[in-house]
């Protein structure tokens, strides 16, 4: 009976380490890890470097709209790690779109970054493809939120149905690596977003 109760705990020890390992999320090492972006090496994102300063944790890159001038009609800003160092490590990435009047932000995915699209201005028609090949779409306008979930093939359109409004810019968050959209601005009825 001893080497039953003995198997028993093994295998409710056994239970309990794998589902903590599967179910816990992973917590920070440390509070920041501003990226050397002159390194090298590459260990879970870029190497930490040790002379941190307020400028690793600010952009004003999307501050003003891009030019629309291209093939799609859009044009993608990123806020990543590439130009804010102090994201390293934190799984988090903002993005503006600038959308010319029927600009396109083409399909696409993100396999490990769930996006959330904010529209600061204009209208957009969205969408994304389930894996069941379902296209869930719908326009979002100024002030309105639509998620692709992590994966997925999505995309955005300027509908152009509405003029543009005026907004500030707002921050959504999208974690992981992204390849999306931001804002439409004033001139020729182009929309703006965050996500």
């Amino acid at each position: 009976m001893a080497g039953c109760g003995v198997c028993g705990v093994v295998v409710m020890l056994a239970v309990v380490m794998l589902s903590s390992r599967v179910s816990a999320d992973p917590d920070l090492l440390q509070d920041l890890c501003v990226a050397d972006l002159t390194s090298a090496a590459k260990v879970n994102g870029f190497t930490c470097k040790s002379n941190v300063t307020a400028e690793d944790f600010f952009f004003a890159g999307l501050a003003n709209p891009g030019a629309t001038n291209t093939t799609a009609g859009s044009i993608v800003t990123g806020a990543n790690v590439e130009k804010i160092p102090g994201l390293n490590t934190l799984g988090v990435s903002l993005s503006r779109i600038d959308y010319a009047a029927g600009g396109l932000n083409p399909p696409h995915t993100h396999p490990r970054a769930t996006e959330i699209v904010f529209v600061l201005e204009g209208e957009l028609d969205v969408g994304f493809v389930t894996t069941a090949n379902v296209l869930i779409s719908r326009s979002i306008k100024k002030g309105e939120i639509f998620v692709f979930p992590k994966g997925l093939v999505h995309f955005q359109k300027n509908n152009g149905k509405s003029p543009p409004q005026s907004s500030p810019p707002s921050i959504a968050r999208s974690p992981g690596p992204n390849r999306s959209a931001p804002p439409c601005s004033r001139p020729r009825r182009r929309c703006r977003m965050m996500f």
